[in-house]
C-alpha cells in the first residue's frame, strides 16, 4: 500500500480506520507528495488512496480503477485569508468552485 506520510492527518485517521478493522497493509511507500503516490500507483507499486471528490480526474489522470472506498476517513481543505472579503479574481474564483462543489457533494449525499 502506498501512504501519506506519517506527518498527515489524513495518514493518522487512515491509520486509526485499518487499525480499527485489523488491517495490517505491506506499506511499499510513504510520500509528502499525492502526486507522486499516484505515479507509483499508476505504475503498479501499490494501491493508493485518493479523495471521492477528484475520483475521476485521478481515473482519467493515471489510468486507475478503484478498488473501494472508505466512507468514515475525510479529508479537510481549508482556505484561510487576512482579509475579511476576498478580492483578488483569482482567489475569489477558487473560493467560488470550492463553495460549489461542496454544494453538489452535499446533494449527492457525499460530504467527503
Amino acid at each position: 500500500m502506498l501512504l501519506p506520510a506519517t506527518n498527515t492527518a489524513l495518514r493518522g485517521a487512515l491509520a486509526q480506520w485499518l487499525d480499527q478493522h485489523n488491517i495490517r497493509p505491506r506499506i511499499a511507500g510513504e510520500f509528502e507528495d499525492c502526486a507522486l503516490m499516484n505515479a507509483f500507483g499508476q505504475a503498479g507499486v501499490g494501491v493508493f488512496i485518493a479523495a471521492s471528490v477528484i475520483e475521476a480526474e485521478v481515473m482519467r489522470q493515471y489510468d486507475v480503477k478503484p478498488v473501494g472506498r472508505v466512507d468514515s476517513v475525510r479529508e479537510r481543505f481549508y482556505a484561510i485569508s487576512a482579509e475579511r472579503r476576498l478580492r483578488h479574481p483569482a482567489v475569489v474564483a477558487v473560493s467560488n468552485a470550492a463553495r460549489l462543489e461542496v454544494f453538489r457533494a452535499r446533494a449527492r449525499g457525499n460530504t467527503r
